[in-house]
């Protein structure tokens, strides 16, 4: 194993406390995951968390939490705005069958996600730079994943038009969110309908070390989404739907 800078076993605790075991060889991926976030961000912004603690639990343990509302067996998972690749890297790291795509409008961090995915030799992982309104719509992209996921990169009638087009009819998305997810899944249910979702409810983790309320809103996707969907670049955040 390599000389860490992040607390491996601060990570394997949390991890086992959301009935997660790391192997040794997964720990010394996330501490190699780690040290690349670190580096990289000194030449630019990937992250404004860069703390070593603060990487095992606002990002790692943060992005695992996800984990138990992800079917078991070989599935196909996009992250949407993946960012510095969570939570899809350490979804991949702790469940190598899942098929991976890594979506991001910014190029460099783009360039980040494939030196992570080269230098841990991941398989079946693509990244793809785009925005979700573009992709959304690409066949090759469109009503092709058991899984759609992302962090709170956006209210929730705007991040519902962002993934429910990439979900398979009997796919799930999934919304990392803090407080007030309640009332946000009540202010989309009309705009999950329009896109061939279902509001499943609201589910509430947390994760180790971090002392604030953690949601993840489940979407069902119960109906093809229209053809009218995803709007253009831009209009989905400009115009939500109600």
């Amino acid at each position: 194993m390599t000389d860490a800078k992040i607390d491996l076993n601060l990570l394997a605790v949390g991890a086992r406390e959301l009935d997660l075991d790391l192997t040794p060889a997964q720990l010394d991926q996330f501490s190699r995951y780690a040290d690349l976030l670190i580096e990289w961000n000194l030449r630019f912004n990937l992250t404004s968390i860069v703390e070593p603690r603060d990487i095992v639990t606002k990002h790692f343990l943060d992005s695992l939490s996800t984990a138990r509302s992800i079917p078991a067996g070989p599935l196909k998972l996009i992250d949407v705005g993946a960012g510095a690749g969570l939570p899809g890297l350490p979804i991949k790291l702790v469940r190598p069958d899942v098929t991976l795509t890594l979506l991001e409008a910014t190029r460099k961090k783009c360039d980040f996600l494939k030196a992570v995915v080269a230098d841990l030799q991941l398989t079946d992982v693509i990244v793809v730079n785009g925005r979700a309104e573009e992709a959304g719509r690409m066949v090759e992209h469109r009503e092709a994943y058991d899984i759609a996921i992302a962090r709170a990169v956006a209210d929730l009638p705007v991040l519902a038009e962002y993934l429910l087009p990439f979900v398979k009819v009997g796919g799930i998305a999934i919304a990392q969110k803090s407080r007030g997810a309640e009332d946000e899944l009540d202010r989309a249910d009309t705009a999950i309908l329009l896109l061939g979702g279902l509001g499943r409810g609201v589910i509430a983790v947390n994760v180790p070390g971090l002392p604030d309320e953690r949601t993840l809103i489940v979407m069902e996707k119960i109906t093809a989404t229209s053809g009218d969907y995803p709007r253009r670049t831009g209009v989905p955040s400009k115009k939500p739907l109600v």
